[in-house]
């Protein structure tokens, strides 16, 4: 897999003109920015085209097209398309919009008007998903917001937030909101590139531990404060991404993805798919086609 380049959360600075009260960033690439990273903005955004692995927060899961994340202000975070993407003529699109207190100014921010967007913001920091039958009427939003300008952009953009602040369909990603310091943040980019590179085998502890420069009882106190999971439920997890695409594109049976995922024996990735997912792999591959 290739390797991500940074061994930084990057902080990530948004373009923005002097008065922009949302700003919209369209991505057309071969694969999504792939360091982990973070920014004060919160992030909508339309997953258009390309899919793989979300990591915000404590949160690991599948991304897909047709699907709206919300991404809180400061939440560490990385949109990690599937290795396809490296090695094949594919793309990935996206439309984001930015926006934060910063850009609607204090005064309008502090209105009583927009107390449901305030507290959007706050239930924000977790992340949030809009799950692809859900977010039709979003989408309809975002993709009029991009197209218009001036005083149309705006009033599309505040028909999407009172979408947002009233709609019952969202699912938080995070357990609790987080924000990596900036003397961490050169160890937990390298811990998730090692990581998604060598999934597919036996990985010890002590190789981890190593690499970010820590004893292995360190590591683990270490890794569970930030990401407030076991750094083996996390490689679970990712190994558990990575079977499902596999699942969906059906070219390989379940024991044969099972192995080619880094797991030891069935019956375990049986387990640990079932725990994960709510589902078998046989199942999932069942209600995906």
């Amino acid at each position: 897999m290739a390797k991500i380049a940074s061994k930084r959360v990057v902080a990530f600075n948004v373009p923005q003109t002097e008065h922009e009260v949302v700003r919209v960033q369209i991505d057309e690439v071969p694969y999504f920015y792939d360091q982990l990273h973070q920014h004060p903005e919160i992030q909508i955004m339309l997953i258009e085209s390309g899919e793989g692995t979300l990591i915000a927060g404590d949160y690991v899961g599948r991304f897909q097209p047709g699907e709206v994340y919300v991404i809180g202000g400061g939440q560490p975070h990385v949109f990690r398309c599937d290795q396809v993407y490296y090695s094949r003529n594919l793309s990935a699109r996206s439309t984001s919009l930015y926006f934060s207190e910063k850009y609607f100014g204090r005064e309008l921010w502090g209105s009583n008007e927009l107390k449901a967007v305030r507290d959007f913001s706050e239930r924000s920091r977790r992340g949030l998903l809009i799950a692809s039958d859900e977010a039709v009427p979003l989408i309809t939003c975002i993709h009029q917001i991009a197209s218009e300008e001036g005083l149309a952009r705006i009033i599309a953009f505040f028909t999407l937030l009172h979408l947002l602040t009233t709609s019952a369909h969202q699912k938080k990603l995070s357990i609790l909101p987080g924000r990596l310091r900036e003397n961490e943040e050169g160890r937990m980019n390298s811990i998730l590139e090692f990581t998604f590179r060598e999934s597919h085998r036996r990985i010890y502890l002590d190789e981890v531990a190593q690499l970010a420069s820590l004893s292995v009882e360190a590591f683990c106190r270490y890794f569970k404060i930030h990401t407030r999971k076991t750094y083996i439920n996390f490689l679970n997890e990712v190994r558990i991404s990575h079977a499902c695409q596999l699942l969906i594109q059906r070219d390989l049976s379940v024991d044969q993805i099972c192995y080619k995922c880094g797991f030891s024996n069935v019956s375990h990735f049986n387990r640990m798919f079932k725990k994960i997912t709510g589902k078998t792999p046989l199942g999932f591959r069942g209600q995906v086609h």
